[in-house]
């Protein structure tokens, strides 16, 4: 296992979950324009969704590599047989064809970004 620190996350080479957390000394604070900017400078094109409380996204899958950004609420998130609960801030990569789950927790609504490269 290979761990390389980029931008305050911890990217590994095996298959793992791997959250990659907002830096407000480096991004400013955090926004939904914020983020989407950050995204931008990353090489994806993004889609904005706001999920209500009870929201679930049962096992599926994706046919390309995309990135899930958070900017507000709480999102659990399954991949990899791990899970963590993506808090304000955080993205998490998912490759193309991985299953995974998701689901709103709590009573906040998640606004979320749904990005991938063109």
């Amino acid at each position: 296992r290979t761990e390389t620190l980029c931008n305050n996350s911890v990217m590994t080479s095996s298959r793992s979950l791997n959250v990659f957390k907002w830096d407000a000394s480096s991004d400013g604070p955090l926004s939904s324009e914020a983020m989407q900017r950050k995204l931008r400078s990353l090489g994806y094109s993004s889609c904005r969704y706001t999920f209500g409380p009870g929201t679930v996204f049962p096992d599926h899958t994706h046919p390309v590599d995309k990135m899930d950004a958070i900017v507000s609420g709480r999102f659990l998130f399954r991949m990899f047989g791990e899970e963590v609960v993506l808090e304000p801030g955080d993205r998490v990569l998912v490759p193309k064809d991985t299953v995974h789950y998701a689901e709103v927790v709590g009573s906040q609504d998640v606004v979320f970004f749904d990005s991938t490269k063109p």
